[in-house]
């Protein structure tokens, strides 16, 4: 059986050697998501990359010292996205968010 429903999907686009609290930003915002009650998130390493200071940072060898990108994902109803956003304004220090409108597919292999 297949469902289809609009939502909101939220991306953040940040690096791994940012931090909230002597944490790593990443986990702390996916505890932080998790803990006010979004559908779930997800954390994407990029394995190179540049932003908005045009610095090309890899996962190459010779380039250890790199910040590589990081990216978190939420797909979740409109209302919890727009609840989340001055969490993320407040942990997020420096980084890209995008938001858009998703068509979410549900699928279930549920017998009946």
């Amino acid at each position: 059986m297949r469902e289809t429903v609009v939502m909101k999907r939220l991306m953040i686009f940040i690096d791994e050697t940012d931090r909230w609290h002597g944490k790593v930003l990443s986990a702390a915002l996916v505890d932080r998501l998790r803990k006010e009650g979004c559908a779930g998130a997800t954390v994407v390493r990029g394995s190179a990359g540049f932003g908005g200071h045009q610095k090309i940072h890899t996962a190459s060898i010779m380039d250890l010292s790199s910040a590589l990108p990081e990216i978190i994902i939420v797909i979740d109803s409109a209302e919890r996205i727009e609840a989340i956003m001055p969490t993320v304004e407040e942990m997020v220090a420096e980084g890209l968010v995008c938001l858009d409108d998703v068509e979410v597919v549900k699928l279930s292999k549920k017998p009946g």
